[in-house]
Order: structure tokens, then sequence, then C-alpha cells
């Protein structure tokens, strides 16, 4: 307290000046409209550029709410693209009076963060900030807005382990756009860009430029979702094959929000392709996409 009054007394002229001069000030635009305009112009001013910086700084942290909900608007838009081409195809192989069965009826989404990600390894993984308390499982697709990244192969409470498009050890079902012959893409290439699209019958018509898209003839991707286009042909493995090279859709090198893919089907499917694989002797003759 002695400190206090010692910097008052010492600096006693500056405060008695400041005083003089605020009730000087009020007197003023008190007594006179027109100084009492002027301030309130000004005092309108600086308040509308001080609300206009909070306002600035409130809008750049909901810009991940923000984003959050875009992602979660996107995806069902996605979904339903797919959906309406597959009802397409069904209305062309169907009779008039039919009703139309969506493929996707059983399909939904979870939206998840990337929190780490790698694309130079021999064997690529991604993790993500969400796991069994959000509903994920093991053997689930995962997509981002420009295509598939990976099927989750490992799950936690609150994070889950994704098998990337960028790991030979994952094959993935997949077909040219509206072409019903379908090969394995896998990613021997080691460039995070381009992948391999093998066991295509030798006499089919392709070009560049072409797309693949997943076949559908699994419980973890819907028919339809883009994986790249075709760049070319690669090395063929026999004379009743061939392989094509095929261009990524999905930036691996830049992944941040991407969906994860439910089927509320798919354990009932699991167990039908396990009643199929007994009665063949353990040997299912399926195209599935999945880790080896």
């Amino acid at each position: 307290m002695k400190n206090l009054f010692d910097f008052f007394i010492r600096h006693s002229a500056w405060v008695v000046a400041t005083i003089y001069v605020v009730l000087s000030l009020l007197m003023l635009i008190k007594d006179n409209p027109y100084q009492q305009s002027i301030y309130l112009t000004s005092a309108n001013a600086v308040s509308s550029t001080v609300y206009g910086g909070i306002s600035l700084v409130t809008d750049y942290f909901h810009l991940k709410g923000i984003n959050d909900e875009l992602q979660q608007r996107n995806a069902l838009l996605e979904m339903q693209l797919v959906d309406l081409r597959a009802q397409l195809a069904d209305a062309k192989m169907q009779l008039p009076d039919t009703t139309l069965n969506s493929n996707l009826q059983h399909f939904d989404f979870v939206v998840a963060h990337v929190i780490s990600n790698s694309i130079a390894q021999t064997n690529n993984y991604i993790t993500i900030n969400r796991g069994a308390a959000d509903g994920i499982k093991a053997e689930m697709g995962v997509v981002d807005h420009t295509g598939v990244v990976g099927i989750v192969n490992v799950v936690g409470k609150h994070s889950a382990r994704i098998i990337s498009l960028l790991n030979p050890y994952m094959k993935l079902s997949c077909k040219l756009k509206n072409s019903e012959y379908f090969g394995s893409m896998v990613w021997d290439t080691g460039d995070p860009r381009y992948a391999t699209l093998e066991e295509l019958p030798k006499h089919l018509h392709y070009a560049v430029g072409d797309t693949v898209v997943t076949s559908g003839y699994s419980t973890v991707f819907p028919e339809g979702i883009i994986v790249g286009t075709i760049e070319g042909r690669a090395r063929n493995l026999s004379d009743s094959f061939v392989s094509l090279k095929v261009k990524l859709s999905t930036n691996f090198s830049q992944l941040s929000t991407v969906r994860v893919i439910t089927n509320d089907m798919s354990e009932e499917l699991h167990l039908l392709q396990e009643s199929d694989a007994q009665g063949q002797g353990g040997s299912a003759n399926r195209k599935e996409e999945g880790a080896k």
C-alpha cells in the first residue's frame, strides 16, 4: 500500500492533469450536441473495429466445427449419389412396376480425423480418432471425399488403425466403370500415386482415363466408389489376363478427414460366406477385398 501511495505522490501532476482532461471532455460532450455526435460516431467506429476483430477470432475457432459439418453433408451426398446410380442400374434390369431395391440401404458412415499416416513405408497404415466407442469395427471400409483409403484392421476404444490402400497386404476388388469385368487392386509400385489392377481378362476393352471403381462384391465397400483412373497397361501375369496401371484418386499425402463405412448386414453376410466356404471344403471361389 505504501508503494501505491508513493507512486501517486511521484506522479501526482500527471494524475491531476488526467482527471482535469477527462472532466473537461465530459463537460464538453454533455453541453454541446455537435461534439457529442462526433464522440458517438468515433466510439461506434472504435467499437465496430473491436467487435470485428473479436468476430474474426471466434469465426476462426468455429472453422473446425463448420468443416466437420460440411464433411458430414458431403459424405451423405456422395452416398446418395452412389445410391441413385445403383437404383438407376436396377431400373434398367427390372420391370417398370417392380419396386427398386437399393444396395446401399444398409450402409452408413462415421466421420473421423487422421492422426497419423505413412506413405513411404513398405507396409503403410493410418490411425484415426474414432474407435469401438463410435461404432467402428474391424473390416470396415474407409474413404475420403476423393476415393478409397483403406480398411480398418485394428480397433481400440477411441482410435483405430487402417490398413492403407498403399499396403501390399491389401487387395481391393475393383472393376472398370460401366463394365462387369473385375479384378484385384494391389499396391506394388512403391509410388503412393499408383497401383495395379490385376487379373482382368485379356479381351477387355479399355482406354486411358477410364474410371476404376469398387466392384461391390463384398460387405466392405458398396459398388461404385471411385478408386482411380487407368494410366495404361502394366505387366502381364499370364497369357489369359492383363494388368493395368491405375492412378489413384486419393491423395494419401494430404489425408485429413475420412469416412468409415458401416454395414448393418455385414455380420449376416459373413456368416453366409463362411457357410458357403465350409460347404465347398473350406475354399471359397469369390473376390473380396481385405488383407492377405
